[in-house]
């Protein structure tokens, strides 16, 4: 992961946000009535969603809006260029109607203006899904250390937030663990634990945030190995609260 984060990060996370709540999940949504997306390579995207026959999958791919479907005649795969495109542009690629409501709950960002470019650099792009990789292995690790009686929810990205996460048991609570890729809170990465309860054991440098702790950007990237760190901040957080 480079350090420091590109000059044009905060710009380039601002807009694949958009295009993950108002192209990837609103397509989804339309069609299943879900709209969680999932880490994918390079990116982050949809599970597959629509009937057998004409199964698709969105996904953003560095800065390439990536369509696959099922149609009658096979498989085919189209892309789309983020950068420089407008919100009105990739979700009329990806067969979205930005005229309908939609909502991926309270904090929903409002498209703004679809007509007008969007930028998303390759560098910044990359950090993006470089963090939600990171997250998601972080995650797994955590949980085969846990094991069952962690009683994990499923981990996804959930657009409303642009940020992967899951919850788990945590001693006589539970907390959601999470990696995001900066918000209106931390502009920059970061991953958290954020307990169910008002509770905070122990340690109390170690709750540093209103909604319980976090780790930022430069701490894991400048890390030996980032999945460990993440993962044992995220088990210290745990730790913790089962006391």
């Amino acid at each position: 992961m480079p350090t420091p984060l590109p000059s044009d990060y905060e710009a380039a996370r601002t807009s694949l946000h958009l295009v993950a709540v108002h192209v990837l999940a609103r397509r989804r949504s339309a069609a299943s009535g879900r709209f969680g997306l999932r880490p994918t390579p390079g990116g982050f995207g949809t599970p597959a969603f629509g009937d057998p026959d004409h199964e698709e999958t969105l996904r953003v791919a560095g800065g390439v809006l990536v369509r696959e479907q099922r149609l009658a005649d096979g498989m085919h795969t189209t892309v789309h260029p983020i950068d420089g495109a407008t919100l009105a542009e990739l979700t009329a690629f990806a067969g979205a109607d930005l005229s309908v409501p939609h909502t991926v709950g309270r904090d929903t960002p409002d498209p703004g203006d679809t007509g007008a470019p969007l930028a998303v650099a390759p560098a910044a792009a990359t950090v993006v899904a470089g963090w939600f990789d990171l997250g998601a292995r972080a995650i797994d690790r955590l949980l085969a250390e846990l094991g069952p009686n962690a009683g994990p929810s499923v981990v996804q990205i959930w657009p409303e937030h642009f940020d992967l996460g899951i919850d788990v048991a945590a001693g006589e609570t539970r907390a959601n663990l999470g990696a995001s890729p900066g918000d209106g809170y931390c502009p920059d990465p970061y991953v958290y634990v954020g307990p169910w309860s008002a509770d905070r054991p122990g340690e109390p440098e170690f709750w540093n945030a209103p909604f319980g702790a976090f780790i930022a950007y430069d701490a894991v990237a400048g890390a030996p190995d980032p999945v460990a760190a993440v993962t044992e901040f995220l088990h210290r957080g745990l730790d913790l609260l089962a006391r």
